[in-house]
């Protein structure tokens, strides 16, 4: 039962250390957004973040299209695959629906 106990834990602590890259903040987003968009953009993050709802955003990034979707705003950005996630996070965090607005 010990054995069995002990493969339990060490599973579960390889899930959970493998998933834990994969979240997304939205704070992080925001973050890269006010260092590396913004200033080639032109527009303030609460702007960028309400040219769309929570829906709609989502239904972009399913699409495989969020990164085309951020050039069509900002024209001049060629957004890092890694940033995505995060910049996704920050956009539907404050998207027009959701009655947030970007702190900065």
């Amino acid at each position: 039962m010990d054995r069995v106990r002990k493969i339990v834990l060490v599973a579960l602590l390889g899930v959970t250390l493998s998933l834990s890259p994969v979240v997304a903040d939205a704070e992080k987003g925001q973050k890269i957004y006010l260092e590396k968009l913004k200033a080639i953009c032109g527009v303030s993050a609460d702007k960028f973040t309400q040219k769309h709802t929570q829906n709609e955003w989502e239904s972009i990034r399913q699409a495989g299209k969020f990164a085309v979707e951020v050039t069509k705003i900002c024209p001049n950005v060629n957004l890092d695959a890694t940033f995505i996630p995060d910049v996704y996070d920050f956009v539907y965090e404050y998207a027009s629906d959701s009655g947030n607005i970007p702190s900065r």
